[in-house]
């Protein structure tokens, strides 16, 4: 298996997949931006899209000091040195250039699969030799706290991180980042002068499991109990900061994420362009205009108008119609042949992924079709009837 390009695939003949989205491999309305408002708004569980990010920076960050480390003993280390860490400078030769998965690790190829284990090796090996197992992380018999890690101390600086504005700056993650909070050491970037330490590599992990996975903690998300030990027992008992820690909650919320909320994402943007308010506003807008409609026509009819002043009710009739069919599928045809799609309440973004625009073109045909069918059989119901006057 081939991972596929990071960049958007203009000629992609169907439904993107999670997969692509949470690769940026998509453009509006099914792209990651588009993804994490509807996490957030509809599904309100956008803390397991979060931690997904999450970790998949915290991959990034050990890429990126294992980049920089490879470099330097490459370029700086005595030949002498060297051979006094075969290992090391094994693993460090074999993990090639370091390419971003964005998928679980099911996803992924034998070759890359490979480099996240020896990415994963290298780091423990390290641990090990700088003594920063059981006894590194412990102070008298007690393991760091919520309060007192490298992790807390970064995330009570951040506060409550920065959120996704608005559909322009869709190249990036849209998400809090601790990372891209102004400090130049903390970035993905192959310049020399951006360093990682690895006390940021320890303080990402544990960032992870205070943030999400400790009983109580602030945005704490549901997983199996015994993912939850496992990571737990690993990052403060055995000192583990390593990719490989989180591989199976990344693989359980990745799974879930992909069952429960994807296909209602799909079928909210792939097949329709309003956002839930917008369809209840239109319900309304639709019942009090049809009512109205229906009130005026009653009204000509039984005092016996003439058939010009009954052409107003077309007005009337038009609004309702056009607003419960709007309703009914959750979108709006006008704006999706304009192709226009609803990110939150009263907001707009082109739809860019060619095949979400011609599904949402055909079927805002049908539904503008139907609409206009429905109206036309009631205006001429209620005009040419014959009054009577009562």
């Amino acid at each position: 298996m081939t991972t596929p390009s990071p960049h958007p695939d203009p000629n992609r003949n169907r439904l993107p997949t999670l997969f692509e989205v949470l690769s940026r491999r998509t453009m509006a309305p099914v792209d990651l931006f588009s993804f994490y408002i509807y996490m957030r708004d509809q599904q309100r569980s956008v803390d397991y899209l979060d931690f997904w990010l999450d970790v998949s920076q915290h991959m990034s960050l050990c890429r990126h000091y294992v980049r920089e480390l490879r470099r330097s003993v490459l370029v700086e280390t005595p030949d002498l040195e060297k051979q006094a860490s075969k290992r090391s400078s094994y693993i460090l030769d074999t993990l090639g250039d370091m390419n971003d998965p964005s998928g679980p690790s099911t996803n992924l190829n034998r070759d890359e699969k490979i480099k996240d284990q020896n990415l994963s090796a290298f780091l423990r090996q390290e641990n090990e030799m700088n003594g920063n197992g059981n006894n590194g992380y412990a102070n008298g018999g007690t393991h760091h706290s919520p309060q007192s890690s490298v992790g807390s101390q970064h995330l009570a600086q951040r506060g409550s991180g920065d959120r996704p504005s608005n559909g322009t700056d869709r190249e990036r993650p849209p998400r809090p980042s601790f990372m891209t909070n102004g400090s130049p050491g903390r970035t993905d970037s192959n310049s020399p002068a951006h360093t990682v330490a690895r006390a940021d590599i320890r303080a990402s992990a544990e960032k992870i499991l205070y943030t999400y996975l400790l009983p109580g903690s602030e945005r704490e998300i549901i997983l199996p109990q015994g993912i939850l030990s496992d990571i737990t027992n690993s990052i403060e008992e055995e000192g583990r900061d390593d990719p490989e820690v989180f591989d199976a909650a990344k693989d359980y919320t990745f799974q879930a994420m992909e069952r429960d909320a994807f296909p209602g994402f799909l079928q909210a943007k792939a097949f329709g362009n309003l956002v839930p308010p917008s369809a209840f506003l239109r319900l309304i807008v639709g019942l009090l205009g049809l009512l109205g409609a229906l009130w005026a026509g009653f009204a000509c009819i039984f005092l016996d108008k003439p058939k010009h002043i009954r052409c107003w009710l077309i007005l009337p009739f038009t609004i309702g119609v056009y607003a419960i069919s709007s309703h009914q599928y959750q979108m709006d045809p006008i704006l999706a042949l304009a192709g226009l799609s609803e990110y939150t309440f009263m907001n707009w973004a082109r739809v860019r992924e060619p095949y979400v625009r011609r599904m949402l073109n055909k079927r805002a045909t049908m539904v503008l079709s139907l609409t206009v069918l429905i109206g036309v059989c009631v205006i001429v119901l209620f005009i040419f009837v014959p009054g009577k006057r009562l």
